[in-house]
C-alpha cells in the first residue's frame, strides 16, 4: 500500500479520508500523529500494603514519598488513579509491576471504563476484555463487591486476560473464553452494566502500533462494522432494563463509531444515548460528530471522540447507552461451579489457623471463607467452589457456569496435595500482608528481590511455615521456610530469565 512520507508511513487512503473528515483540523491532526505517544499507568486501589494502605493511596497524589519508578507521575484527568509517566521510568521492568501495584495502560483507553460508572455490588460484564486493562479498571470501581464477568473469544488472549486479573489481585472476577452469542443465550437480562470494547480497525492506535498500518483497508473497516453490530446486539440482550452499556473502539472510522451507534439505535428502540460531562473529565471538544453519520441519531453529539490533537492520548470513541426502564430489585444468582465439596476441610482449616490471621473464626465451616474474603478485599458474601482440582473463592452472585469455557471462576485459594493445603500465587497477590502469619519483606531494588523473581532460594531465619514474600510491604508471592532456607514458590512460568 502506498503511503505518504513524513507522516509515519500512514496509508495514503487513510490520510485522504481523514482530511475529508477533519477539514481545517487536519493539519493539527497530522502534526499530533508525528509526535511520540503518551504513556500511562493506573495505580491499583485493590492492592493493600503492610500498613493497610493501598498502592493507589500510597503512591498517588503528592510527590512526597513516591518510589523512584513513580518520580515523574502526572495525573490523567479522566481516570481515577490514572497517571502519565515518562518512557525512562520503565515501570514494566519494576518488581512493583509483578506485585500488581499498577496496570500499564494507554491513557485514552481509560475513558470507557470510567464512563461505565460502576458501583460496588453490581453485576458487570466486559464482553471483549483482553488483555485486561479495562477489566481491572472496572474491578477497582467495584471495590471487591459484586460480580465482574470478563470474556475474551480468542483463547491465547483469554489466558493473558486471566493472568492480568490474577496479577492485580482481583477476587470477584470470572474469566471466560466464549463467543458473545453463547453468553447472550445464557445470561439474558443478567447484567447491570456492560462494556463492549469492540474489535475494530485500530486507526487510533497507529502511533502505538505502526504494524497496524499495513493491515488497514476500507474492506476491513466494513467487516469490523458488521462484527460490531453483532456483538452489540448480544450485549443488549444481556443488559437489564435501566442498565448502562458503554460501546467503545480505538478507531477514527465513522462506520465503526457514529455509524455503529446509529444502526444500533435503529434496531433497539428501547435504548437511548446518555450525556457525558466532558468538561469535568477533561475531554472538552471531544464531541461525537453527527455529520459523520448518514442518518444521525438523536443525541449523537453526546458520544465521545478522542483525538490526539485535542488531548494527550491516542484515538478513541465511546458512547454511553441506557436501556429504558428501571433495574429490578430481584437478585437470583445460581449454583457455584461444581458446588462445595467438604474434601480436605481439615487441611484448609489447619492452614488458615497456622498460616493466616483471619478477622473471623477459622474453625471450619463458612467462617473460613468469610474470613479469607475479608482478607482479600471481597467484602460481600462469598462462597467456596471447586473448579477442577483447585479451590476458589467466588462472588456470591456467580451464576451456574456449567458448559462454559471458564479459565477462572474467581480467586484461586490453592490446591490439596498429600493431605496438605498449598496456597496459590493468586492468594499471595490478593492477600493484605496484615492477614499473613509470616511476612518476609524485600526492597524493590535489592539483589534478593531479583533473585526471588528468578526463582532462587535464600537463607532465612525464623519460624518454619509459609511466608508471604513482600516487596516494600506489598505481596509478591509465597516462600516456605524450613531448615534455615526459604524455598521459592514463585511460579515457574513467571520467573525472570536474568
Amino acid at each position: 500500500m502506498e503511503a505518504l512520507e513524513g507522516v509515519r508511513m500512514l496509508p495514503e487512503q487513510f490520510l485522504k479520508r481523514m482530511q475529508e473528515l477533519l477539514g481545517t483540523e487536519y493539519a493539527a491532526f497530522v502534526e499530533a500523529m508525528e509526535k511520540e505517544r503518551h504513556q500511562a499507568l493506573r495505580l491499583n486501589p485493590l492492592k493493600i500494603g503492610a500498613e493497610g494502605i493501598s498502592a493507589a493511596r500510597r503512591f498517588g497524589g503528592a510527590d512526597t514519598g513516591r518510589a523512584a519508578v513513580f518520580a515523574h507521575l502526572t495525573k490523567v484527568p479522566w481516570a481515577a488513579d490514572g497517571y502519565y509517566y515518562e518512557a525512562t521510568d520503565q515501570p514494566g521492568k519494576h518488581p512493583f509491576h509483578e506485585a500488581g501495584l499498577y496496570y500499564i495502560q494507554e491513557p485514552s483507553a481509560m475513558v470507557p471504563a470510567e464512563l461505565l460508572g460502576v458501583q460496588p455490588g453490581e453485576r458487570v460484564l466486559d464482553l471483549c476484555a483482553a488483555p485486561g486493562g479495562k477489566s481491572t479498571q472496572i474491578a477497582a470501581g467495584l471495590g471487591g463487591r459484586g460480580l465482574l464477568f470478563c470474556n475474551e473469544i480468542h483463547p491465547a488472549r483469554a489466558r493473558i486476560l486471566s493472568e492480568n486479573i490474577e496479577r492485580m489481585g482481583i477476587g470477584n472476577a470470572c474469566v471466560t473464553n466464549e463467543t458473545p452469542e453463547r453468553l447472550a443465550e445464557r445470561f439474558e437480562g443478567f447484567f447491570d452494566r456492560i462494556l463492549v470494547d469492540a474489535p475494530c480497525s485500530g486507526e487510533g492506535m497507529f502511533r502505538k502500533n505502526e504494524a497496524a498500518c499495513g493491515e488497514w483497508s476500507l474492506e476491513n473497516i466494513k467487516l469490523c462494522a458488521q462484527r460490531q453490530d453483532a456483538i452489540l446486539d448480544c450485549g443488549a440482550r444481556m443488559l437489564r432494563p435501566g442498565g448502562r452499556l458503554v460501546y467503545s473502539t480505538c478507531t477514527f472510522a465513522p462506520e465503526e463509531n457514529e455509524g455503529s451507534i446509529c444502526r444500533f439505535l435503529k434496531r433497539h428502540e428501547d435504548f437511548a444515548l446518555l450525556p457525558v460531562d466532558k468538561e469535568r473529565l477533561g475531554l472538552k471538544g471531544c464531541d461525537g460528530r453527527p455529520g459523520f453519520a448518514a442518518e444521525p441519531a438523536a443525541g449523537l453529539e453526546e458520544t465521545v471522540r478522542i483525538w490526539p490533537h485535542k488531548i494527550d492520548g491516542e484515538g478513541h470513541f465511546a458512547a454511553v447507552l441506557w436501556r429504558k426502564g428501571n433495574l429490578p430489585g430481584d437478585r437470583n444468582g445460581g449454583e457455584a461451579p461444581g458446588g462445595i465439596r467438604e474434601r480436605a476441610a481439615e487441611e484448609l482449616t489447619e492452614f488458615c489457623r497456622s498460616q493466616l490471621r483471619l478477622p473471623v473464626s477459622s474453625h471450619g465451616g463458612e467462617g473460613i471463607y468469610a474470613g479469607i474474603g475479608m482478607a482479600v478485599g471481597m467484602e460481600e458474601t462469598v462462597r467456596a467452589a471447586w473448579f477442577g482440582e483447585n479451590l476458589y473463592l467466588v462472588a456470591a452472585d456467580l451464576p451456574t457456569l456449567k458448559g462454559l469455557k471458564v479459565l477462572r471462576p474467581g480467586l484461586q485459594l490453592g490446591t490439596f496435595k498429600k493431605k496438605r493445603f498449598e496456597p496459590s500465587h493468586a492468594l499471595a497477590l490478593a492477600l493484605a500482608p496484615g492477614y499473613a502469619a509470616h511476612v518476609w519483606n524485600l526492597e524493590a531494588g535489592s539483589r534478593e528481590t531479583a533473585a526471588y523473581l528468578r526463582g532462587e532460594t535464600f537463607p532465612a531465619g525464623g519460624e518454619k511455615g509459609w511466608y508471604l514474600i513482600c516487596v516494600e510491604g506489598f505481596g509478591l508471592g509465597w516462600g516456605k521456610l524450613a531448615g534455615g532456607v526459604m524455598k521459592n514458590h514463585y511460579p515457574i512460568g513467571l520467573r525472570r530469565k536474568c
